[in-house]
């Protein structure tokens, strides 16, 4: 279920990958990937990809999430950065910090949440710590 990525030249592939929590599973611990995200299970930890995070409408996280675009139809709790687009759909919960440049919700959505949003001034380098963007 949880593929490895193959190697290139000009580094690793990661295009039409993607891994996925399904609705059953309950996972405690910190995940690392390239490859896109779904999760419509229980995750407590850490989530960092830089790709894309899906939060089904019964998927829930706690905890610490940091990724490229971010789309929400479930739950979250915790400190959540986005390097670019995060978009709430109607039936997201989403409860904390949130660090985004972009930023869509529905109506319908709750977002309870402190939000810092500066498009293009936020972005992650390699360790995931937050840096400002020069160009701006």
């Amino acid at each position: 279920m949880f593929s490895e990525s193959k190697k290139k030249r000009n580094g690793e592939a990661t295009r039409g990958q993607s891994n996925r929590i399904g609705k059953s599973t309950h996972i405690k611990g910190d995940v690392v990937s390239e490859a896109d995200f779904r999760i419509d299970g229980k995750l407590e930890g850490s989530v960092e990809t830089s790709g894309k995070i899906v939060i089904g409408e019964n998927g829930v996280i706690t905890g610490k999430v940091i990724c490229t675009n971010a789309d929400i139809e479930g739950r979250f709790h915790g400190e959540l950065t986005v390097s670019n687009l995060l978009t709430l759909k109607k039936t997201a919960i989403i409860e904390g910090e949130v660090f985004v440049s972009k930023l869509s919700i529905e109506p319908g959505a709750t977002f309870n949440a402190t939000c810092v949003m500066k498009t293009g001034v936020k972005e992650l380098n390699s360790s995931g710590e937050k840096k400002a963007d020069k160009t701006a």
